[in-house]
């Protein structure tokens, strides 16, 4: 390849000081954590050497990091410097997904925790949900998820026993109730809708928040065979969690 002209590496100059400083420093932070070097929790440089590694004054260092935190790619513990802040974990939204395989396709290990297993009756508002009358039996788990020992799911599930008799049988230690129900009431359709709620206290507890902390909150329901298969309330931390999806 021939050498660069005079012209180019000019053009290339004039196209890298066209750039403001605070911007570079942001592409520079935000470059070093794409490429692995800077992990989740790492301390990042001081505001000072950064002023000093770019020539750039305290004011404009300090835009590039608040600009940075904001979007949550760094956190700011006072008296403790600045981190790499928590990834979001990414789910999708489209699809009927199973939070065990997202977990793996991130190279990240699962595991749940069954906090509730039980047989229950359809009250006034669930049997609407389902079909049923209010009486009729249902099946009830709580299930906290955890990716790499961290919980970033709490699924409150209700489910008919007439499309999963087996449901409270199984080791949800093992299997999630997602890849049980796919198994054995194959997916006919689903409805769902998510909003932004603060998280009340037992759940709070179980995510390891505090009471209050924004929660993305995805409602479902299934069916199958005709039938409403599962009804389905799925709490994950705001701040580690973001929903994806796409349209052909």
């Amino acid at each position: 390849m021939a050498p660069p002209t005079p012209e180019s590496s000019l053009n290339g100059q004039i196209a890298q000081d066209s750039t403001p400083i605070f911007q570079r420093i942001k592409d520079y932070l935000v470059g070093e954590i794409a490429a692995g070097r800077w992990k989740e929790g790492d301390l990042v440089p001081s505001e000072q050497a950064l002023g000093r590694q770019f020539g750039a004054s305290r004011m404009t260092v300090n835009r590039a990091v608040r600009e940075l935190t904001a979007q949550q790619v760094l956190t700011r513990r006072q008296g403790a410097g600045t981190y790499v802040a928590p990834q979001k974990y990414q789910a999708t939204l489209v699809e009927i997904r199973n939070i065990a395989d997202e977990a793996r396709a991130r190279g990240h290990a699962h595991a749940s925790r069954p906090h509730l297993l039980e047989r229950a009756v359809a009250d006034e508002a669930l049997a609407p949900r389902f079909g049923l009358v209010p009486g009729a039996p249902l099946f009830h788990s709580l299930i906290v998820h955890e990716e790499d020992g961290r919980p970033i799911q709490v699924e409150d599930r209700w489910v008919n026993p007439a499309c999963a008799p087996g449901y409270l049988e199984q080791d949800f230690t093992r299997i999630t109730p997602n890849e049980h129900l796919m198994a054995v009431a194959p997916l006919q359709g689903a409805s769902y809708s998510i909003e932004a709620l603060p998280a009340p206290r037992d759940i709070a507890a179980m995510l390891d928040i505090s009471p209050g902390t924004c929660c993305l909150v995805l409602n479902r329901s299934t069916t199958s065979n005709g039938m409403v298969a599962s009804v389905v309330t799925m709490w994950h931390p705001g701040h580690l969690y973001k929903f994806t999806g796409r349209v052909a």
